[in-house]
């Protein structure tokens, strides 16, 4: 099976604040597939570190106020070409992200409080026929 992953659950520093979210689940249930890491907001151009993100009103928005709606789109079209290119079965995505939640997202307040909802890369692949799991359905 071909598993798309969000890179930072891989362990690749690419996490709006320079970290990642390494997890161990990932590791073990990728084990005999092949992998395929994308990290839809830094193949939209956007540096890490860098200021976090938040769905608001529809747009990716930083917490300064600036749009970064572009970045987050084309960063999440490039990744879903490579996954229908790769032919990925599935793709395993980082909770609560403005690109990769699956079920949640933070609300745009930048409070902490969650909603329902999905980042622009995971609806992207979604309405592209492609299964994804939220990374917490491990």
């Amino acid at each position: 099976m071909k598993i798309l992953v969000s890179a930072c659950l891989l362990g690749q520093n690419c996490k709006y604040n320079g970290g990642n979210n390494y997890s161990e689940k990932v590791a073990k249930f990728t084990e005999g597939h092949e992998v395929i890491p994308v990290c839809p907001e830094v193949a939209g151009g956007l540096p890490t570190p860098r200021i976090p993100c938040e769905i608001v009103g529809g747009v990716v928005t930083n917490k300064e106020g600036v749009s970064k709606d572009k970045e987050f789109r084309a960063g999440a079209e490039a990744c879903l070409q490579k996954a229908l290119e790769e032919k990925a079965d599935l793709a395993i995505l980082q909770s609560r992200s403005p690109s990769c939640g699956v079920k949640q997202i933070y609300d745009g307040s930048f409070s902490g409080r969650l909603i329902d909802g999905q980042g622009v890369f995971a609806q992207l692949l979604v309405e592209n026929g492609i299964k994804v799991m939220d990374l917490e359905d491990l």
